[in-house]
């Protein structure tokens, strides 16, 4: 694994950056606006919508619930939570879809149309896209076993997208401990959000893109029960050649893939974590406080769920200051 002990000059343009990234976040940020009784009155039905849809869609595959998460979080992370991921490219816009940690990854675009045709048959005009994606991802981690909590709603669909920040603003399966915490810190969450976001990585598979680097690198390095991990590792690379099978999968929880618990982070302690960026949190040298999170995490399922939750509603409130519109198509900006 790459080594962060070298601190001097880095360091301190590290902390310069992470200063930067609050000053203008707090700027940006006005959760206040939101609330989980905004469409008490203008569309009571909103979340017995998307729950039906989200329900359809878990049963067809449980994976759908690791899509509709992560396509929430892959939202949140460029411009806030403003629906700007779901925006096709136009002659006169660029959307989000084909940015590097989006092109392969995300699925789940029929889902949201679904649940938005059905929205706007029952309130048409009241419920944003990026609203619905809040209620979705709730309703995906509840569907397989996990936490339930309030969505704070009242976002607004955004009429921009951006490229240039799905590009450099997503964390990349490869990168160390110290570039991620900065791009969650520069979002306003900390590295216990992390840590606990990172759980959803419970449910949902991974490609053999994102981890061939891992399991051909420093994985025998890590695991540390050579028993288990061993015949893991061979399949993992029948599954994951060197050459070739880029978008073959792989579960970043073979424990128990489809449930939403805390066996992901018993990966980390066994030094089995699918992505670098995933075992980083608990063997990196400069990961005091994240390895005693993971360890708190596998001890405490409760803790978890707890964390998660809170942690989710806190993403969830990164909004855009640039406010936007009720979108009619979530592929489409209204004209």
């Amino acid at each position: 694994m790459a080594c962060y002990l070298c601190f001097s000059k880095p360091v301190l343009l590290f902390s310069a950056l992470v200063l930067w990234a609050f000053s203008t976040l707090l700027e940006a940020q006005d959760p206040s606006q939101l609330s989980s009784d905004y469409y008490l009155k203008t569309c009571p039905i909103a979340e017995q919508i998307v729950r039906k849809q989200m329900e359809y869609a878990v049963q067809a595959d449980p994976r759908n619930a690791a899509a509709i998460l992560r396509l929430h979080f892959h939202d949140c992370f460029v411009q806030g939570c403003d629906g700007s991921v779901l925006l096709d490219d136009t002659v006169t816009l660029i959307g989000e879809k084909k940015a590097e940690q989006n092109v392969k990854s995300l699925k789940g675009f029929d889902i949201v149309d679904k649940i938005k045709t059905n929205l706007e048959a029952g309130c048409p005009g009241i419920v944003t896209c990026a609203d619905l994606l809040a209620i979705a991802a709730r309703d995906a981690v509840v569907l397989l076993g996990g936490p339930y909590w309030d969505v704070p709603v009242g976002r607004k669909d955004s009429k921009t997208a951006s490229l240039d920040q799905a590009n450099t603003d997503i964390p990349t399966p490869q990168q160390g401990l110290v570039t991620i915490i900065s791009k969650f810190l520069a979002k306003g969450l900390s590295a216990t959000d992390m840590v606990a976001l990172a759980g959803a990585h419970t449910i949902g598979v991974s490609r053999c893109a994102s981890f061939r680097d891992r399991i051909y690198g420093d994985f025998e390095l890590t695991a540390k029960d050579e028993a288990s991990s061993l015949p893991y590792l061979s399949k993992l690379k029948e599954d994951c050649p060197l050459d070739g099978g880029d978008d073959n999968v792989s579960p970043m929880d073979h424990f128990t893939p489809n449930l939403f618990d805390n066996a992901f982070f018993e990966t980390l302690l066994k030094g089995t974590g699918l992505l670098n960026s995933d075992q980083e949190m608990y063997s990196s040298l400069v990961g005091f406080e994240t390895s005693s999170l993971v360890e708190k995490y596998w001890a405490d399922p409760v803790a978890f769920f707890n964390q998660f939750s809170d942690s989710m509603v806190k993403m969830g409130n990164i909004t855009n200051p640039e406010g936007g519109e009720v979108r009619k198509n979530c592929r489409f900006v209204n004209t």
